[in-house]
């Protein structure tokens, strides 16, 4: 897969989110959601890599592969630019914390709430600051 790849399958995985939470389908809403980030994290990452570039050592080959939304965003080398933007921005802040509650294990997990499906989509979707808006300028 490259850059584009992860460009295009967040913006599915966000619309097929979408689709789930309007039918009340929402574990599945919420793990693809947070499936979303994780895909344009990894769309960060493969902006790093230069053509015809041998792989990176084992452990940053291991950051890459992981579904942990912190430590892709460690791996993407913008830990940084999130911080200064959410000392600017207390809406990504929030946002930010809701999405570090999505893990790969949600897929296996029951959402206790409508409330807690829409909370995660909105943290991602939201126009002005909105997770992936942030993360779709760096990528």
């Amino acid at each position: 897969m490259n850059r584009t790849d992860f460009q295009q399958l967040a913006e599915v995985r966000v619309h097929e989110a979408r689709i789930l939470l309007e039918a009340g389908c929402l574990a599945g809403s919420y793990y693809l959601a947070g499936y979303a980030v994780e895909c344009a994290l990894k769309a960060c990452i493969a902006r790093q890599t230069k053509q015809y570039d041998f792989p990176p050592d084992k452990q940053r080959v291991g950051q890459i592969y992981e579904h942990n939304p912190k430590k892709l965003l460690k791996a993407a080398g913008l830990e940084k630019d999130l911080e200064e933007a959410m000392r600017d921005n207390k809406h990504l802040e929030r946002n930010w914390a809701v999405v570090l509650k999505w893990t790969e294990e949600s897929r296996y997990e029951p959402v206790r709430s409508e409330g807690e499906a829409k909370d995660l989509f909105l943290a991602i979707t939201d126009v002005h600051d909105g997770v992936l808006p942030w993360l779709k300028k760096r990528w």
